[in-house]
Parts: structure tokens; sequence; C-alpha cells
């Protein structure tokens, strides 16, 4: 994987780039649909490459080992193979849904040992064994193991969970380095940088990151519960550690609003469960504002989704078919709302990268932030 920076905003730290991989080029600022299983839930591949523009989807360890599993995957060739997704790939490393979806869970300095939300099976994670799991799914980008741990643990908590994620980083490092790609196409590695809302953690975990010289650099543990304020002095206190010749992964966050604040601030990749999964709700993100399509106000909205037309399903469908079809029951309408809510995300980026180059990303970014909170 290789990484050019070729634009920068003067009157912030906004950036477009882009990355290399070997299934393609990735231009940044870029939003990362969520694939959680192998699939964006309920938006068929031709939808995503055809109408929402996706680059690159991601795709999670912990699910992905549990169901297909391994054995299936290797013999597909891979995710990308299982799954007919000939672009790139990013994988979560699962640290983070070990430690939120799982039962019960036992944390050691060797891994951590879970038990499957699925049948209660039980399963160890190792930092070397979550690289041997995203060689055989074969993702470009591969994630570090890391704990995640909640907003609202203390500095002793987070100081010694930053340890443990620290030594984890460097036997994950090491077992990368040591291992070859599955399937003859190179793999990239990230480490994830912990440390809470406390600045002191934040940057020496930046520090020792940034020390280890891999592709690219993400930062986690924010959007669990902070507010945004802290999240966005977060991302401030880091991103000047980082080097500017590598792409700055800020993972799981989250509103549109969250993403311009993060790219004004000098992140380049973004993935959320928010377009789809709000979607789903009857959640509708608009250049306008937020819609709840379920309100009795849109029974007889004539108009599109989004005016701005930002898709195909805003130029076909109105506000009144879409609640039709969500007070109806009809699969059709989270259908409908998630590739909407997806490729406004992905439209939002399109337009930051523009706005960027123009030279008036500032001025753009000011002038939509106060829609893109209202709920209309």
């Amino acid at each position: 994987m290789t990484f050019k920076v070729t634009t920068k905003d003067l009157r912030s730290q906004a950036r477009c780039g882009e990355i290399q991989t070997a299934h393609g080029n990735i231009k940044t600022p870029v939003f990362m649909p969520v694939g959680t299983v192998g699939s964006v839930k309920g938006v068929m591949h031709r939808d995503l490459l055809d109408d929402a523009h996706a680059q690159i989807i991601l795709g999670n360890t912990y699910h992905l080992f549990l169901r297909p599993g391994m054995r299936i995957l290797q013999r597909a060739g891979g995710l990308h193979g299982f799954a007919s997704w000939d672009r790139p790939i990013l994988t979560d490393s699962g640290g983070y849904q070990v430690f939120s979806l799982a039962a019960k869970r036992k944390l050691t300095p060797e891994g951590c040992e879970f038990r499957s939300h699925i049948d209660g099976s039980i399963h160890f994670f190792s930092p070397e064994k979550v690289v041997d799991i995203q060689r055989v799914i074969g993702a470009d980008i591969m994630m570090a193991l890391d704990e995640c741990p909640p907003a609202t643990a203390d500095y002793a908590y987070i100081k010694s969970s930053l340890q443990m994620t620290q030594q984890w980083l460097e036997r994950g490092v090491n077992q990368f380095k040591e291992t070859e790609p599955a399937y003859g196409y190179p793999q990239s590695f990230f480490p994830i940088i912990q440390g809470g809302v406390f600045k002191k953690l934040r940057q020496e975990a930046t520090d020792h990151a940034v020390a280890l010289e891999s592709d690219g650099l993400a930062i986690g543990g924010l959007s669990v519960g902070e507010p945004a304020e802290v999240m966005y002095e977060m991302i401030e206190t880091v991103i000047p550690r980082m080097p500017e010749c590598k792409p700055r992964y800020l993972m799981g966050v989250g509103t549109p609003v969250n993403i311009l604040e993060g790219i004004a601030r000098g992140v380049d990749m973004f993935d959320c469960v928010m377009p789809s999964r709000n979607g789903r709700n009857g959640m509708l993100f608009t250049s306008r504002g937020v819609i709840n399509i379920r309100n009795q106000k849109w029974a007889d909205d004539m108009t599109p989704i989004d005016p701005d037309g930002i898709s195909f399903v805003d130029k076909m469908y109105t506000r009144a078919y879409l609640r039709h079809l969500f007070v109806s029951n009809e699969m059709l309408g989270p259908q409908i709302a998630s590739l909407h809510n997806l490729a406004f995300y992905l439209w939002l980026v399109g337009q930051s990268r523009e706005h960027i180059m123009a030279g008036d990303f500032v001025q753009w970014k000011t002038s939509m932030i106060p829609g893109l909170g209202t709920r209309l």
C-alpha cells in the first residue's frame, strides 16, 4: 500500500490524498460502508458501486471468524472472492466486538477468551491469531487487536488497558512481519491508538504506534459516549504527532457533522454503521437535515427524499411513498433508506474532496453544518 497527499487546505488541516492498494485506489477523505459479515446490510454490491460509488468496504474479523469461518473463506480465496467484491476491503480486528458482544470474556496479557454470541462456544483471540485470521480473510488493510475501554473508565483503568494494547500491538506487528499474505497480493497493518479521553495517554499511544512504522494509523476508542467536543479535542491531540505521509483513520465515527469536523482536523478515513443502521430504523440524512420518515408529517409529501438528488433513489421515490413502505413493514423501505443514507455519506466526503481542491472547504463546511444537524 502507498499513500500520497495531493492537496492541502490552507485554512484547516483538511487534505486530499490517494491510497493505492492491490484492489484499486482510494481517494481520500473517504467513508467506508460497514459490511460486517461480508455484506453491507440490505444493499446490493451493484448499488454500492454504481449509485453510492463506494471505494472500499469493511469486514469484521470477529464475525467472519465465527461465520462462515476460516475454512470456507480460505476455500473461496478470501473475502473478495467469497463476497464477489473486487475493490479494497478493510477488516477491523474484532476487538471491539469481543468486548461489546461476548456474554463472557476473560482478558489476559496473552489475549482474550470469549464466548460466541451465536452459540456460546469458547474461542481465544491473541494478537498473533488475529493477524493470521485477517491473512485468511485477505483484507487489503488489517487492524491490530486492541481493547476499546468504555468512555466512563477512569485514568487508572485506561492506562492499564493501554499498556496491554501496546503489548498486543508489538506482538501483532511482529506476526505481520513474520507471515506472508495468503493470496499473493500485499496487505497492510494499522495500529489502533487508544488512551480514552486523557491527552497524556493519547500522546503516549500515538508516539508508540508511530515508532512501529506501519502503513497507516487508526484512532480508536472515540464516539463511545464522550461529548463531541471531547472527541474533537482528542483528534487534535493525536493528529499533529502523526506523519503527514500516512493515512489517518478515525474508527466508528460518526454523524455527518462529526465527519466534516474530522476532515477539518486532518482525518482521511471514516467508517460508521450509522447510515445503514439508522436507515433501517427510518432515520434519513439529507443535505437539509434529518428526517424520521415514520412521522405523519411525511404521509402526503410528494417531494424527493433529498431535494438535492444525492442518489437515484432520491429521483425515483417520494417521502410519502417511503413512509408508506415503513408503516406497512415492507422490507423495501429499509433498503431504500439504507442506500440513500450511504449515498449521502459518500456524497458528503466526495463534496469535501472537491471543496478542499477548490480551496473553499472551510466556507463550505461552515455553511453545511447548521443544516446537517437540523431535525426536519
